[in-house]
């Protein structure tokens, strides 16, 4: 089995840490209690020699798996590269040392606080899509279909319109790294040590020069409510990393709860004027 290669960045591990953290996501996404955005992609290799079928992904491809945890700002705040492209997306997850720091409240996240005007104490979350599962600091979509205007989806969209910056932070980096824009010829040892290069020159690069690097338009913003499209889409080729299967998990009632405290906020105190135009 190959060893997973786990690097902590810019982890906060305080309270007053992670409140920052939220604050960018509350003012600028208007998602209050985030503390940053979950994804994965899978990164297509060439068939590892000797491998059988470990990295064997959903897609048929030979893949490892990069899981990432982004901040407000486009900025990755914790990376874990390595998995078997065979692991299922719940697996990734569990295997990492974030999952195991927040199983055992060691992460330093603050307590749980009312959401403006309202009584229930929400705890602070991850955001995550439909590929893990909702848990109290944790926060995912409402699965199915909804009309227009219910609070379903208008949770769904602006959760999603939060997400935006994780999938931003992998568009911008396969854009610019174009190593990341076919399979890799490298056996998985190397591919990881590759990728997590990128993604420190990424960090390092919004810090040292971010409008070299990225440039006004080139993340997906918006306008009036209106979603404009970064212009990293037109660079960036993603054949190469690939979404984390979609699978139906069951979540607590008491998980459930949270996330209906949320999405009633949304359409109440917390309620965007715009909204109901996008969802």
């Amino acid at each position: 089995m190959v060893k997973i290669l786990i690097f902590e960045l810019l982890l906060p591990t305080t309270p007053t840490a992670w409140k920052e953290v939220s604050k960018t996501f509350e003012t600028v996404w208007n998602l209050p209690h985030c503390i940053g955005a979950l994804d994965g992609k899978h990164v297509v290799l060439q068939a590892p020699v000797n491998s059988g079928t470990e990295f064997h992904n959903y897609k048929s491809h030979f893949s490892i798996v990069l899981f990432a945890l982004v901040d407000g700002n486009y900025s990755f705040m914790f990376a874990d590269v390595g998995s078997q492209g065979r692991i299922s997306d719940s697996g990734v997850f569990q295997a990492t040392k974030l999952h195991s720091m927040l199983k055992e409240n060691t992460l330093g996240i603050p307590l749980p606080e009312e959401l403006p005007g309202r009584s229930m104490k929400i705890p602070y979350f991850l955001a995550g899509d439909s590929a893990f599962a909702l848990s109290e600091n944790l926060m995912k979509p409402y699965p199915g279909d909804f009309a227009k205007g219910t609070r379903q989806r208008i949770f769904n969209y602006r959760l999603s319109r939060a997400r935006r910056v994780v999938e931003n932070a992998f568009g911008i980096s396969s854009a610019v790294f174009r190593v990341l824009r076919k399979p890799m010829l490298l056996e998985p040892e190397t591919a990881e040590l590759i990728v997590m290069t990128v993604i420190l020159l990424h960090n390092y690069l919004r810090v040292h020069s971010r409008n070299l690097y990225t440039p006004p338009g080139t993340f997906d913003h918006e306008v009036n409510g209106v979603l404009v499209e970064g212009s990293w889409r037109k660079e960036a080729n993603m054949t190469s990393m690939l979404q984390l299967k979609r699978s139906p998990r069951k979540s607590t009632k008491y998980c459930q709860k949270i996330r209906d405290e949320i999405a009633e906020y949304f359409i109440k105190g917390g309620f965007l004027e715009w909204q109901n135009n996008y969802a």
